[in-house]
């Protein structure tokens, strides 16, 4: 709407904010001198300001809408996937507590349609053995079809080995299915909002060079699209990785300097992001070299993955600032 209106349009970090406002009398924090902070910051400092000023390429109304409507479809799907997390969580626990055995067999897979199917019509032991292997293993096969037997036997397997019932377990059959049922739907709900993200994604002009990136999926280059935008607000890749959260950072004291690590600053979800993204491209050649590179000098899995990370990032703004497309050589 100021936009609209003719006014220009930045933004005032908030670290930058806070180091101003000691620069004024006073030690309370008011909404009034916040915003007379602001207001003088921006009369007498204006180069401390982040522009907001689109590009002309993105400036249209069918854009800023597509903006608007993936913040609010990758929230959405970013809640689902806490409410995921919550109810598979709830059922590792239920089966640690009354059948580890079974839990051990389970939990690398529980998020797969046949475990949770299997949960939703026999939710403990004693529903499975009357079900019979060769019954359950017809009836998963057409949804897992390399590993049907396999599975269950594992399961029978888990189910036998533990000959100690402790008490509570017959009302596994009334929580666990009910939670694999809430779990399938979520489920559901995520896959039919992916496709939904994905509509609106290919219709904006960036989503090309983000999903360009290996490792890229759709929900990555969405969070990434709805926080980073086309990168124009960025005059580093260093800025672009401290807003994420990514720049490592050391524990030092005198002559005693700890590894690297994520700091606790930026973005949870955009972090997440960007670290998953960064597993997902170690398939690729030209950053696997990178991140063997890093564990040949002596760092972790995590170092080398947050390095990876970091790396990626200085990519994806060259990226963003060219227009190009992601164009690997092998190493």
């Amino acid at each position: 709407m100021a936009r609209e209106a003719g006014c220009r349009v930045a933004y005032l970090p908030v670290l930058a904010m806070r180091r101003i406002a000691d620069l004024y009398p006073g030690e309370a924090k008011t909404d009034a001198k916040d915003a007379a902070v602001i207001a003088d910051t921006a009369r007498t400092m204006p180069h401390v300001l982040w522009s907001l000023e689109l590009t002309d390429e993105i400036t249209t109304e069918i854009t800023t809408e597509i903006t608007a409507e993936l913040t609010v479809l990758v929230g959405f799907d970013q809640d689902l996937a806490a409410e995921a997390n919550r109810t598979s969580n709830r059922i590792r626990g239920l089966l640690t507590q009354f059948h580890p055995s079974l839990e051990r067999v389970l939990d690398p897979r529980l998020d797969h349609p046949a475990v949770t199917w299997l949960l939703e019509r026999h939710g403990c032991p004693a529903a499975l053995r009357k079900a019979g292997r060769r019954r359950l293993a017809d009836l998963i096969c057409p949804k897992v079809p390399r590993m049907a037997e396999r599975l269950i036997d594992e399961v029978f397997a888990a189910v036998d080995e533990q000959t100690v019932i402790v008490p509570g377990t017959s009302t596994l059959d009334l929580a666990i299915p009910s939670l694999a049922r809430s779990l399938t739907a979520v489920h559901q709900q995520r896959r039919s909002l992916e496709s939904q993200i994905a509509t609106r994604l290919e219709a904006h002009p960036v989503s090309p060079v983000l999903i360009s990136m290996p490792g890229g999926a759709v929900r990555t280059a969405a969070v990434l699209l709805v926080n980073v935008g086309d990168g124009i607000n960025f005059p580093t890749a260093a800025h672009l990785a401290s807003y994420i959260g990514l720049a490592p950072t050391t524990k030092s004291s005198g002559t005693w300097i700890h590894g690297e690590h994520a700091p606790r600053s930026g973005n949870r979800q955009r972090k997440r992001a960007m670290l998953l993204s960064a597993f997902a491209a170690l398939h690729g050649p030209a950053f696997r070299t990178y991140y063997d590179k890093c564990r040949t000098r002596g760092k972790t899995h995590a170092q080398a993955l947050l390095r990876l990370a970091r790396h990626r990032i200085s990519v994806l703004l060259a990226m963003l600032g060219d227009g190009a497309f992601c164009e690997l050589r092998r190493p």
